[in-house]
């Protein structure tokens, strides 16, 4: 079996895509009638009583809903919130890129809280240092709060990497090349 034939992408009852799954993982879908298969690799999966296509792409027969739980306290979190963008400068930047600060310091009494964590790129870190952004003369572009809700899922994949089966399915922010290695 091929290596992107072990991958399953599922989608919402919408179309939308929300996880990576294996394709194990997804054959237990289907057992259970939870999803569909829309497309399938060439690749067989053989059992004692049938033979069938691993799916690459199963959607859910049911309305997938988000429950409504608190956004989890993380550094991935807080560039999602702040839009990967340092809340000093407003420069974007890659994950690399950023590091977070505490509003108020921790040595004044900060805590390590959504309301007092922003992005902040290094430079603007070691800037602002150990002082509030009063006391180093810099302005927060936006008042750090506790988001009620993130950006649906995002799925990072290669171009390169992505199974034929799944191009209709995912979306591109950049083309895609073509065979000969340029854009379509």
């Amino acid at each position: 079996m091929h290596v992107e034939s072990t991958r399953t992408l599922l989608l919402t009852q919408g179309y939308e895509p929300i996880q990576i799954i294996s394709w194990q993982r997804a054959v237990t879908l289907l057992a259970l009638d939870k999803v569909e298969v829309v497309e399938e690799y060439d690749a067989l999966i053989r059992a004692a009583s049938i033979v069938v296509n691993v799916p690459a792409v199963v959607r859910l027969r049911k309305t997938f809903r988000r429950h409504a739980k608190p956004v989890k306290f993380s550094r991935v979190n807080i560039y999602a919130r702040d839009g990967h963008r340092c809340q000093y400068c407003g420069m974007k930047c890659t994950i690399d890129e950023l590091t977070y600060d505490h509003v108020v310091p921790r040595s004044k009494g900060g805590r390590t809280t959504w309301e007092n964590i922003v992005s902040a790129c290094y430079a603007c870190n070691r800037r602002k240092a150990n002082r509030t952004p009063i006391e180093a003369g810099m302005k927060l572009l936006s008042e750090p709060t506790r988001p009620t809700w993130m950006p649906s899922v995002q799925i990072r994949v290669s171009a390169r990497s992505v199974p034929d089966a799944w191009r209709d399915y995912v979306y591109w922010t950049a083309e895609i090349d073509n065979e000969e290695g340029g854009a379509d």
